[in-house]
């Protein structure tokens, strides 16, 4: 599995009053060419697929529309939902994960940013584990609190600068791109492999994660991600193809 596409379905029904939503769509998708967009449903969702960095800059190009709607719409909690890296999951997670975004975004946008600034930075949950593993560095920074809220395969991080600090807000920012630039090179290096134990015994599981284990040190670079149905293996393609072979033999 490479960390490279992402399926999200987006709800456009609040765009429903304001534009016409095959003309939307269009608009969209000259926004957003590597993008690959799905049939638009009578319902008003529509799914997106691509890259994380492309999925963000066509959240911001969607996040400015909204802000253009009536105050109504607003007020009765109509959001896009950012989407999720699997088909078929429940919405309302990621449509809060949009919400608490476009607060940030409007937050950074008006007077109070002098006193307090916040960024929200959204990531695929393996590299959020694998960059805090290998690149701890990254999530650490002077003048800023960073937090983690895993959530399955998507894992937000909310980068808090000090109040009453204007260098807080450019800390801030600079934390948040040292992070993004970080998330966008390992989505090209890295990849996951899992191991499932589904169907095993309880003890030829347990052998299998102490194989893992013992196989790690050879591999220093790759990441295991143990749960009760399976091991994930988290690293480059030379890396994960060596461990697995080597759990084969």
């Amino acid at each position: 599995q490479a960390f490279l596409w992402v399926t999200s379905t987006l709800s456009m029904a609040v765009f429903r009053h304001c534009f016409v939503l095959e003309d939307l769509v269009g608009e969209m998708k000259k926004q957003s060419p590597d993008l690959n967009f799905g049939p638009l449903q009578p319902d008003g969702r529509i799914a997106v697929q691509g890259s994380f960095p492309a999925l963000r800059a066509l959240r911001e190009f969607l996040l400015v529309k909204a802000k253009s709607l009536p105050e109504g719409d607003k007020r009765e909690g109509k959001s896009l939902p950012e989407g999720d890296k699997r088909e078929g999951k429940s919405q309302q997670r990621p449509r809060r994960r949009l919400q608490e975004h476009r607060g940030a975004v409007e937050m950074r946008n008006s007077p109070r940013e002098a006193h307090r600034d916040e960024q929200v930075l959204v990531l695929d949950t393996d590299i959020y584990h694998y960059m805090r593993c290998f690149y701890p560095k990254t999530l650490q920074a002077n003048g800023v609190v960073i937090s983690a809220v895993p959530e399955g395969d998507i894992t937000t991080l909310c980068i808090q600068s000090a109040a009453g600090r204007r260098a807080g807000a450019a800390q801030g920012l600079r934390a948040k791109k040292t992070i993004e630039n970080c998330s966008v090179e390992l989505q090209k290096i890295l990849r996951k492999e899992r191991i499932c134990l589904r169907g095993q015994s309880r003890a030829e599981q347990q052998r299998c994660r102490q194989l893992c284990q013992r196989l790690q040190p050879r591999y220093p670079a790759v990441l295991l991600c143990p749960s009760d149905s399976h091991v994930d293996v988290v690293g480059t393609s030379a890396d994960v193809f060596g461990f697995t072979e080597d759990v084969k033999r």
